[in-house]
């Protein structure tokens, strides 16, 4: 299960074996069922979650019920409500996981130990965040300025592989538009 961890870290950092075998007592193993959650909104977010097989999803709920998804986290991904992670608030985000799962977790506690313990992880989540920084702004500007149709195109360009990974409802809920407007947009794509 650490592999996929282990190696999204050495693509970012240098680790030393030594490091790594270390590094690996400080998580936890989980495995979830599809549907099954990781948290629910109203509670404390404890850990810090890698995706080391499997796909999660963030969403918050509006006030008629529906989803809006607002990460997919797939193989290699990070996900948390890290605004209750950080600050022990009542988590606003709901996670779950679209497909079983296998998890390595790391709570708060044990992540400040290993970025002291392991100098280099510290580098290695300020990249993280670094590049988690970009993405959401990115997305800010793809969902406040694009059309309907360059949002999809976009989407696709950055994961070619959503579409087969993700259902049409899905994939509508993350770029806030309806399951008919994708398959319009997918329709007029393909008559290209």
């Amino acid at each position: 299960m650490f592999d996929v961890l282990i190696s999204h870290i050495q693509e970012k950092v240098d680790i030393t074996t030594a490091e790594i075998e270390l590094l690996k007592s400080f998580f936890n193993q989980k495995k979830l069922n599809k549907k099954e959650y990781l948290l629910q909104e109203g509670q404390i977010c404890r850990d810090l979650t890698f995706v080391s097989k499997g796909i999660l999803k963030s969403y918050i709920l509006d006030d008629k019920g529906n989803e809006r998804i607002n990460l997919f986290a797939f193989e290699g991904w990070w996900i948390s409500d890290f605004n209750s992670f950080l600050n022990e608030e009542k988590a606003y985000l709901n996670i779950d996981a679209i497909e079983e799962s296998e998890l390595l977790t790391i709570s708060r506690e044990n992540y400040e130990a290993l970025t002291l313990k392991i100098p280099i992880m510290d580098r290695y989540f300020r990249i993280l965040y670094q590049n988690s920084l970009v993405t959401k702004d990115q997305r800010l500007v793809i969902s406040n300025n694009f059309t309907a149709e360059e949002k999809y195109l976009q989407l696709l360009e950055s994961n070619p592989k959503i579409t087969q990974k993700l259902s049409h409802s899905l994939i509508a809920s993350y770029l806030g538009l309806s399951p008919e407007t994708i398959s319009r947009i997918r329709k007029k794509i393909a008559l290209k």
